[in-house]
């Protein structure tokens, strides 16, 4: 490299924002209390982004934490509430319409929009957030997704 005066460039660190703002009105019930002790007490989503080969799309998908499988997806060119609604929606279809379902996700706009808080509402599914900028809170879909992605 020297010889052929090439300099390698590394990225910096990464920079992350330092959030403030937590979401007084959706707390963490989860806490970090992955293990369930039966079916469809505790889900968890997320959304991530997937290459096609063509173009870029967005991935929400949602899975129990008793057997951590997941059960419900959806897929869109958009990341927005519409998404999210339609995970949570073939969930809870596939689920059999469960009751005293409690459903974590991270603290995105999608989850805290109105059209996706109504949903929950007409479901009877209480929601929980992750604190702001922790993925150790969602770590089930942060490995879920490392697993897609490998």
């Amino acid at each position: 490299m020297r010889d052929m005066l090439l300099v390698s460039k590394q990225p910096g660190p990464h920079a992350y924002k330092r959030a403030v703002n937590e979401r007084p009105d959706i707390p963490n019930r989860l806490n970090r209390e992955f293990g369930a002790h039966k079916p469809n007490q505790a889900w968890c989503g997320d959304i991530t982004y997937i290459w096609t080969g063509q173009k870029w799309v967005y991935l929400a998908v949602v899975i129990d934490l008793y057997a951590r499988r997941v059960v419900g997806w959806a897929m869109s060119d958009k990341p927005d509430a519409a998404l999210a609604v339609k995970a949570l929606d073939r969930a809870y279809e596939q689920r059999g319409r469960p009751r005293g379902v409690m459903i974590h996700w991270d603290q995105g706009c999608q989850y805290s929009s109105i059209k996706y808080r109504q949903r929950l509402w007409r479901y009877q599914i209480a929601q929980s957030m992750s604190r702001r900028g922790n993925c150790w809170d969602n770590s089930p879909m942060e490995r879920l997704f490392r697993s897609l992605k490998t």
